[in-house]
Parts: C-alpha cells; structure tokens; sequence
C-alpha cells in the first residue's frame, strides 16, 4: 500500500515522502494516528497544499523536543532499593520506578519513552540509560544510580 508520510516517522521517512508499507501497518497505525495518508492524486495534492504550514508546525515541535532534551541530558537520578549484600535487588528496577524518580524530579516523561534494552535492571550499580522522546525521534541519555536503601 503506498502512503505520503504527513510527518516525520522514526525508522521510516521524513514528511513528504511517498513510500510502499504493508496494508496492516498503514490502516492499523499511520492512518488512525494521522501520520499519513494514501497516496492517490487527491491526497497528495492536498498535501502539498498544506506542506508549508506542516513543515513550521514539525520545526516548532523539533525545536520544543531539542529543549526537552537538553533539560534531560546528563541528568542523575538515584533510587534506593532493597538489595542483598551481593548486590542483588530484591525485585528490579523497571522505566516505571525511573518515570516516577523523574516525575518527582518535576520532569515530565512517559514509560514508553524510556529505553531499558538490558530489561529491568537487577543489580546495584550506575547505569546510563537512553530516553527516546516522541517515539525515537529525539534520543537523550540519564544516569540512574541504583543503590541499597
């Protein structure tokens, strides 16, 4: 199925471009969320229309997330946890314990933005963990130190 992205899609193209996706991916996710729609004559030329506004509209967004970013770099955020004398925690630490540490630091993030490739962490230590804000479009990295409470 070919679509004309209306905004820029991680991993998958810039605003504007027309592109071949499997029929699944463009009616159960790009075209519900509105970021694309199909490529027939008539859509493309309303896009290309309305290409000016869209593009002021993607470079105010980027340039709030570049902000949002640069808050969050380098950012340290301690937890403290029940562990044993190994170092073991009793339980993990999940991106839910990191939102709500974050969330309390006055920084508004949600779990989907925090990326724990490793999974849950599960020993104490410092970690340097990827945030991927709006989906990846922005990536920024924290330090999480884990420690016994």
């Amino acid at each position: 199925m070919r679509v004309i992205l209306l905004e820029r899609v991680a991993k998958l193209g810039k605003m504007g471009e027309v592109l071949k996706v499997k029929p699944g991916f463009a009616r159960n996710y790009l075209i519900p969320k509105g970021r694309a729609l199909l490529a027939s004559k008539d859509n493309i030329a309303l896009f290309e229309r309305e290409r000016g506004e869209r593009e002021k509209r993607a470079s105010l967004k980027e340039a709030a997330l570049g902000e949002r970013a640069q808050k969050l770099e380098g950012l340290k955020v301690s937890l403290g946890v029940q562990a044993t004398e190994e170092g073991k925690l009793f339980g993990s630490v999940s991106a839910i314990d990191i939102v709500r540490a974050l969330t309390e630091q006055g920084h508004a993030i949600k779990r989907s933005e925090v990326h724990l490739p490793m999974g849950p962490i599960r020993a104490i230590g410092t970690y340097e963990i990827e945030l991927h804000l709006e989906g990846g479009e922005v990536v920024t990295k924290i330090e999480v130190l884990v420690s016994a409470a």
